[in-house]
């Protein structure tokens, strides 16, 4: 069994708060982690239809049969319940008490910023990272490999051949998960659209772009990548706002939360077939992304990731903003080091008069660059 990250985390919380939620994208190993934290608290699912019917019905007197606590799968599908929790948290001083788990943080965010606000502390919990997946032998022998494969636990661990499972899970995402959020009747066109998204992996956002080629209006096509967001399929980052005496763009890039899924869409069909793919690079920079995320969440924190672009095309790939200083990353998947990797950094070193950064690519060597860069390898991601 794979330890996660976020374990610690999680426990230092529930001795804390009187609840805790772990949210994110389905199959990411949140129900096997709440157990493996809280190995003594009943289990209840709301996947399955009588408990989802019992909460409903009669909340108090369901609530009533877990005195002690227990963990709640799957949440978001009875939001109604957080009003009857938020009372029997307030009468019970124990921390810990209940578990919830979502992979809609659309619904259950609202809800709990609504009810439970003060009383749960919430975590997110993405697919493996590349520290974890390191646990399974043999998983990091190719960069391409764990790109193709992503995180995801049931692929990783079990070994499942990426495009059944993904087949899958893309089937059952589009046809209960997003009908649970959002009664679309057009199923096909939201598939075109998660299709298209996977074509626009590390671009910014194009809204009328993606309307026209979808052939739905913008409002829908903007009501429908919050969806993807919402639901831990995409993520959008934001631009560093902070205008440096120029024109700087201010529209998010797009990425998915796990690669191997976006290479399911794009129908690469093999690790094979990234060594000369044209979306290579994107979806290197959309890993490394990745990894960057996973280790602030597994730390309880939230994203603190940017990317900065002027209007004249000079760019960084990731602004790290630390609250006192910015630490800009350029991501570059060739494994050979070049002049080119530098560019990006020296601009922003001219600009803000602070030199350094750091340069991830797709090799193995480290080294010190002059005006302290650092040139790290893809593999030292978990450790930054």
């Amino acid at each position: 069994m794979v330890a996660r990250e976020l374990a610690e985390k999680i426990l230092q919380l529930a001795a804390q708060f009187r609840s805790v939620a772990v949210m994110g994208p389905r199959q990411s190993g949140k129900t096997t982690l709440a157990k493996t934290c809280f190995p003594n608290k009943p289990y209840v699912s709301f996947e399955n239809p009588q408990n989802r019917s019992f909460a409903l019905s009669d909340p108090l007197n369901f609530l009533s049969k877990y005195p002690d606590g227990a963990i709640l799968d799957e949440v978001q599908r009875v939001p109604q319940i957080l009003s009857y929790l938020q009372q029997n948290l307030d009468e019970d001083e124990r921390r810990g008490k209940f578990v919830l788990t979502g992979s809609n943080n659309l619904l259950l965010l609202e809800q709990i910023t609504q009810t439970l606000a003060g009383r749960v502390a919430y975590v997110d919990l993405l697919p493996f990272s590349i520290g974890e997946i390191g646990q399974i032998e043999n998983a990091l022998q190719d960069l391409n490999e764990t790109i193709f494969k992503g995180g995801y636990p049931p692929i990783q661990a079990d070994r499942i051949m990426p495009q059944d499972w993904f087949s899958a899970y893309v089937r059952t995402y589009i046809e209960r998960d997003v009908r649970q959020i959002k009664n679309i009747e057009n199923l096909f066109a939201f598939e075109k659209l998660l299709s298209l998204c996977a074509g626009r992996v590390g671009q910014q956002v194009n809204y009328a772009n993606l309307s026209i080629e979808v052939g739905m209006d913008y409002k829908t096509i903007q009501s429908w990548i919050g969806i993807l967001h919402a639901s831990y399929i995409i993520y959008l980052l934001p631009p560093y706002f902070k205008n440096f005496n120029k024109r700087i763009v201010k529209t998010p890039k797009l990425y998915f939360y796990d690669t191997g899924l976006a290479c399911h869409l794009l129908r690469i069909s093999a690790p094979d077939a990234l060594y000369q793919h044209p979306y290579r690079g994107a979806l290197f920079e959309n890993f490394i992304i990745n990894e960057l995320l996973k280790n602030r969440f597994n730390q309880g924190r939230r994203s603190n990731l940017f990317y900065w672009r002027d209007s004249t095309g000079h760019e960084v790939d990731v602004i790290l903003d630390n609250g006192l200083d910015l630490v800009p990353i350029e991501i570059k998947s060739g494994q050979t080091i070049t002049s080119e990797y530098f560019k990006g950094l020296d601009f922003w070193g001219q600009l803000t008069g602070n030199q350094g950064g750091t340069v991830i690519y797709g090799g193995d060597d480290q080294q010190i660059r002059s005006k302290g860069i650092q040139v790290r390898s893809w593999r030292e991601i978990g450790k930054f």
